[in-house]
């Protein structure tokens, strides 16, 4: 027992210290129990293959697709428009619009898709957007207790029902709980968060560009126009070689892209090329033509092509980048098109900066010199193999990273329909699949139907180091339980407060759970605690469900430090606040939420 209450009093402190990775503090915790002989390989290992661990995993992959295809940010954004300009409503729609998507969506990625909405929001309004942040941080902790998958402490003590021996909770059990929490939540936030305005918090350091500034400074839309290539087209089965475009009529296939719709425009896949010498048109093609636009237009009358909706330019399998070219570089007084960097590296230029001179038109007749800026494009792979040429250009940004940051917001239909399906089975229990089998198959439709670019993509939206965390931890409770230290603290409980009553225990319970999630991760803080609160409900003979809520309540419901929930980090820099703000909003947030969810809870749950 005294080892085993050592490594957690010495686990705990590393956590609050911080210099240590959280996952790896668990897994030296972890190795120590097994060399100690207080776990078992088997029971040590055993938090690795809990389905909560697993069904974690597979909500990441589920809400990175969703946030890659743009389906968060598009619907969002709409419900945004609809604020105006009043501060009220502004705050309102931020804080219902956040808890909804963080009812299904991780509360870190809720908090990374919507910061910049918010902000761009603000700005433009002429707010502080530190009056939103932190309730912005706040409401996805708050929409994590609408659902079962909102939280990690929500299927922590449905896991610990279910081992229990007891029914295990429905997707909407905690729909009761999380209104409650976030009618007072609101209540709270909406006359603090003005004590959060700011003036002069400082943006940070602009990113690099993005690929719509990009299009934006060099004025691409201006020269581009779609045209779909009609079936009768006298251009059909033609090679770029014989259109001869250039010459005839001064203008380039920019892209040639080629769009399938499937179940009635459900399914829609788009590939795009880089047309050379040898593409040959085909019918239902879409030609990005960039040049005079009346040059355009003839040549789309002769052709027989059809005008297209939208020039909008997207960069799915093709992208742009910026290259400066360099002093010494072989291209200094040549000619564009002596550069060869089409036959070489399967990309084009689109546009050169000169000083403050944009140039798009005659372009291969445009001679180099030292210091142009030269607007690339191409596949995305051959953007950044064009990187190794470092005598001659330096490539600006990182096309790799541009090329994730891309969302295929085609694939948003079909995102929503995996979604969904997944969300219906857990939710009906008719339906004879489990949950984690439901998110698993879930996670995986999304890779292998293309709603992210590549499998490492759908890898990298997975938070590793909360999942090793949590896996490590989860024996930690095995431990308290063999060595009779969650036996102790339960009778310790009891003893002081169960004699008061049910709901002194419950109260107590509650602020214990919360203390030592301002130290710990929610989730570690919600393993550890769930096994003492099903063990005093079960010595007062009472119902375990409002004390195992209460767990899951006081483990998210924490909003008195930065560093107890990740979403209340994330928006610390960006809102330029310190630690005393977080005490001044979040504090009395947390003790108000805490009193009232102990009254609410032997209510909803009858003791």
């Amino acid at each position: 027992m005294i080892i085993t209450i050592l490594v957690l009093l010495a686990t705990v402190a590393m956590f609050i210290i911080g210099k240590i990775r959280a996952d790896i503090v668990a897994l030296c915790a972890l190795t120590i129990l097994i060399l100690c002989g207080i776990l078992s390989p088997a029971e040590a290992l055993s938090g690795f293959s809990n389905p909560v661990v697993v069904m974690m995993v597979g909500l990441f992959v589920v809400g990175g697709a969703i946030l890659q295809t743009g389906l968060a940010k598009a619907a969002s954004h709409r419900i945004m428009q609809l604020a105006g300009s009043n501060d009220t409503a502004m705050f309102l729609l931020v804080v219902v619009v956040t808890a909804l998507i963080g009812a299904f969506v991780s509360n870190t990625g809720t908090v990374a898709l919507m910061m910049p909405i918010i902000v761009s929001m603000a700005m433009e309004s002429k707010k502080s957007p530190s009056r939103l942040l932190m309730p912005l941080a706040f409401a996805s902790s708050m929409g994590g207790m609408l659902t079962l998958i909102g939280t990690p402490p929500n299927l922590v003590i449905d896991e610990a029902l279910r081992e229990a021996g007891y029914d295990g909770l429905s997707f909407f059990s905690f729909f009761p709980v999380g209104i409650i929490c976030l009618a007072v939540g609101i209540a709270v936030m909406l006359p603090l968060s003005k004590l959060l305005v700011k003036t002069g918090v400082e943006e940070g350091k602009k990113s690099e560009k993005s690929l719509e500034k990009l299009v934006e400074e060099y004025r691409l839309d201006n020269n581009v126009e779609a045209y779909r290539v009609d079936g009768r087209s006298s251009i059909v089965g033609k090679s770029i070689a014989e259109l001869n475009l250039r010459a005839e009529h001064n203008i380039s296939i920019m892209e040639i892209r080629n769009e399938t719709l499937r179940h009635r425009g459900l399914i829609r896949n788009i590939t795009q090329s880089l047309p050379t010498q040898e593409s040959v048109i085909a019918a239902a093609d879409i030609l990005y033509l960039q040049g005079p636009k009346d040059e355009i237009e003839r040549f789309a009358s002769d052709a027989c092509l059809i005008k297209q909706n939208t020039n909008t330019i997207d960069f799915y399998d093709i992208g742009i980048a910026e290259i400066v070219v360099m002093p010494e570089s072989r291209l200094v007084g040549q000619l564009l098109r002596q550069s060869r960097l089409r036959e070489q590296y399967q990309i084009n230029v689109l546009g050169v900066k000169r000083s403050h001179e944009y140039i798009t038109e005659n372009l291969p007749e445009v001679k180099l010199k030292a210091g142009d800026t030269l607007l690339i494009q191409g596949q995305w792979e051959n953007i950044s193999k064009i990187d190794s040429e470092e005598e001659d250009w330096l490539l600006i940004g990182q096309p790799k990273e541009m090329a994730e940051r891309v969302t295929l917001t085609y694939k948003a239909p079909l995102a929503a329909i995996i979604m969904l399906a997944m969300i219906a089975v857990m939710v009906f229990d008719f339906i004879p699949v489990a949950p984690v089998t439901a998110v698993i198959a879930a996670g995986l439709l999304m890779v292998v139907s293309g709603c992210f670019r590549s499998v490492d993509a759908a890898y990298k939206t997975i938070n590793w180091e909360s999942i090793v965390l949590i896996a490590a931890m989860m024996p930690m409770a095995t431990a308290l339980e063999k060595t009779g230290v969650s036996a102790m603290v339960s009778h310790g409980l009891v003893a002081a407060l169960g004699s008061i009553g049910p709901m002194a225990l419950l109260c107590g319970i509650y602020f214990t759970t919360s203390l030592l999630t301002m130290f710990i991760s929610n989730t570690a803080t919600a393993v550890l605690m769930a096994p003492i609160a099903l063990s005093a409900a079960t010595e007062l003979n009472v119902s375990p469900l409002a004390f195992l809520f209460a767990v899951t309540l006081g483990a998210s419901m924490c909003f008195a430090s930065p560093f107890s929930t990740p979403p209340n980090a994330l928006v610390m820099q960006a809102g330029g606040y310190t630690f005393s703000d977080y005490v001044k909003v979040g504090l009395p947030l947390q003790i108000i939420m805490g009193i009232v969810m102990t009254i609410v809870l032997p209510l909803l749950f009858p003791l």
